[in-house]
């Protein structure tokens, strides 16, 4: 057997090796803890952490909608569909950023650790939550909302059509993470998704930090391969 055809076993074998660990070769396991991984004490606030993948696609389906008005009313230009696209590069960038720098800030201080446990340390204890695979809109909207301020603070009104494809990258980006924690993800496209993600959670959290915007992991170098390139 060549080097070559040697090299693409010990890749298909890895992509087996991870895909079966997670899911199940073929097999959706959605696991719905019995015991929750629990952030606050108040019932209320905990209410608040939690979103079903119904009700959020039913908020982006209200949402994203409304942002699209938004701009066509405030900012009509030709220049849109580049603004837009603007925007959903900068949202793969803040995905990688975010992930990174901010979700596994390795902190000193007990309430900061505190904090990045409940925004994104939770789903590493429990990656596997249904309700916690998608952000709530306790967090979205807020952080939405200062996004958009900020990009027509910059922009101008036209900052809109880039806040459009910003959100729009947002959701299509968990809706795959919930894609790939909670269905089988069938499809070659869709398995490279799924083992880019599942070596972060199964192999090193150092690393695979983008889930759609993977191109960052190869650019800057913390792309998790196969058994052979482990961290």
């Amino acid at each position: 057997m060549t080097d070559d055809r040697k090299n693409k076993e010990l890749r298909r074998k890895d992509l087996d090796f991870v895909h079966l660990r997670t899911m199940g070769r073929g097999m959706s396991q959605t696991i719905v803890p019995r015991n929750r991984v629990r952030l606050f004490g108040n019932p209320l606030l905990e209410a608040l952490t939690v979103i079903s993948a119904p009700a959020f696609i039913a908020l982006w389906a209200v949402g994203l909608p409304a942002i699209l008005v938004f701009a066509l009313m405030c900012a009509p230009t030709l220049w849109a569909p580049l603004l837009v696209v603007a925007g959903l590069i900068g949202w793969t960038i803040t995905e990688y950023a975010l992930h990174r720098f901010v979700f596994h800030f390795d902190a000193r201080w007990a309430l900061i650790k505190r904090v990045i446990f409940i925004i994104h340390g939770n789903h590493h204890a429990d990656p596997n939550d249904p309700l916690r695979n998608l952000m709530p809109p306790i967090v979205s909207l807020p952080v939405g909302g200062l996004i958009l301020a900020a990009l027509v603070s910059v922009i101008g009104p036209e900052g809109a059509w880039s806040f459009l494809g910003f959100m729009t990258g947002y959701v299509a980006y968990d809706l795959v993470h919930f894609a790939c924690h909670q269905w089988p993800m069938k499809g070659r496209f869709a398995r490279i998704l799924k083992v880019h993600h599942m070596r972060h959670h199964h192999l090193h959290a150092r690393g695979n930090y983008a889930i759609t915007g993977m191109v960052w992991d190869r650019l800057l170098a913390t792309r998790i391969g196969d058994r052979r390139e482990r961290v």
